[in-house]
């Protein structure tokens, strides 16, 4: 097949690289791609959505991957349906469960999905209200539009809630995207990332992960896009598994059809367990990122089958087979992130010697460009070591020693990826 993949982050990365792995008969495009996406195929760089379609008609590509939520929120799947190619995503109006936190949490209150109680407004008053309605702390402040990842706020305080709100409000934090807000309880649990493949009708549900969205060790500091994660995680067993599909799954695809908007793609379903119940976070409408750099590699099926039948309503005739196998990624930040931007850095990876690392390790490049051959760190996030193994403290020490192999100036790491896990299996 040719397929072309949108996106330039370490997730679009991840998805080419286990495809081109399993399956070499395949013809890669990345659009725009990163300075490391040339090793697995060819970089474009086409902006223009129809122009894109175009491109992909003239060079007869089967399948179109879409990676980030910037592109679905803005139709690109609507676009490439209307030009008669094969597209893997959801519709502008599906992809409104991530384009819109306000959409999402009314969409779940409606279909009687369990999330956290909450009040979405505008209004500064109303948001007070409920601020001050609150027994407990801390209470959640989120911004309703595209943040990267990064429009939530967890207040330890009713005043520092309230202040969230007014940044938010008046576009101070994170502009337009906070011209409305959702304030709602905090939920004390810890948190899944599970992610369902659909085709409007029906899923394929993959292992759950664990994503490490802090900073700092310990989760201390701001949230970022994630700064590590691990997959199969032993924080679910097959009774919550079977609550989400039934509760969580199930009625959101139901509503979504009845909504006019049939839910096709990659349902990424933040899932916080208290006392043995799944209560929904958020969706997300993509791959979570670092998630989709352990569960890709981790894929035993057809990587480019799942997202082939998960675009042509096929996903009933796919059979979802894993790796007996756990993966940790560690994300390798540049010195100023999440706060600003970095000098560009020249990335030195040391040659590996050791056979077992070589076998059960790789990188996956995400902020680098290329300049005469030279890779460098431009990003916030600049790639993720990954490893593998039989258990995870085995995964997590090679995902740990591939780091010791990769040298740039100013590189930031948490050294502590996976430790909640680590605590469940050495008790």
């Amino acid at each position: 097949m040719n397929i072309l993949i949108l996106g330039s982050g370490g997730r679009e990365y991840s998805i080419g690289l286990a495809i081109s792995k399993e399956e070499q008969e395949h013809n890669i495009t990345f659009c725009p791609g990163n300075g490391a996406t040339d090793l697995i195929g060819q970089n474009i760089n086409i902006k223009d959505y129809n122009e894109l379609a175009s491109w992909a008609k003239v060079n007869k590509i089967d399948l179109t991957i879409v990676g980030p939520e910037a592109p679905l929120v803005d139709g690109v799947v609507d676009i490439f349906k209307q030009n008669d190619l094969t597209i893997f995503g959801p519709s502008a109006k599906a992809a409104q469960l991530e384009g819109s936190k306000v959409y999402m949490k009314n969409i779940l209150k409606k279909y009687n999905i369990p999330t956290a109680a909450f009040v979405e407004t505008s209004s500064q008053n109303e948001a007070d209200e409920f601020i001050d309605a609150q027994n407990t702390l801390p209470i959640v402040v989120k911004a309703d539009g595209l943040c990267g990842g990064k429009g939530v706020i967890i207040a330890t305080s009713k005043d520092e809630a309230k202040e969230a709100v007014k940044d938010m409000l008046s576009g101070e934090s994170f502009g337009d995207a906070g011209n409305e807000v959702i304030v709602e309880e905090f939920l004390d649990g810890y948190e899944l990332s599970v992610f369902a493949i659909c085709d409007g009708d029906n899923y394929v549900v993959l292992p759950a992960a664990q994503d490490h969205k802090r900073i700092g060790d310990g989760d201390t500091g701001p949230n970022t896009g994630g700064m590590g994660a691990y997959a199969p995680t032993p924080l679910v067993n097959d009774e919550i598994y079977q609550k989400i599909e039934d509760r969580v799954i199930k009625p959101t695809l139901e509503g979504m059809k009845k909504e006019d908007a049939p839910f096709e793609g990659v349902l990424f379903i933040g899932v916080m367990v208290v006392n043995g119940e799944p209560i929904i976070l958020e969706y997300n409408v993509r791959f979570g990122d670092p998630e989709c750099e352990i569960l890709m590699p981790l894929m035993k099926s057809d990587v480019s089958e799942l997202f082939y039948k998960g675009a042509t309503k096929q996903l009933h005739n796919f059979k979802l087979e894993m790796k007996d196998e756990y993966g940790v990624a560690v994300v390798m930040a540049s010195k100023n992130y999440p706060y600003s931007s970095s000098v560009p850095a020249e990335i030195i990876v040391d040659d590996i010697h050791d056979e077992e690392l070589l076998a059960n390790s790789h990188i996956s490049y995400a902020g680098v460009t290329k300049e005469d051959d030279t890779l460098l760190a431009t990003g916030g996030r600049v790639l993720l070591c990954v490893g593998f193994g039989e258990d995870i403290q085995t995964a997590r020490n090679r995902a740990y020693a591939l780091c010791g192999q990769v040298h740039f100036s100013g590189k930031k790491i948490r050294t502590d990826i996976a430790y909640q896990a680590l605590k469940i299996q050495n008790k």
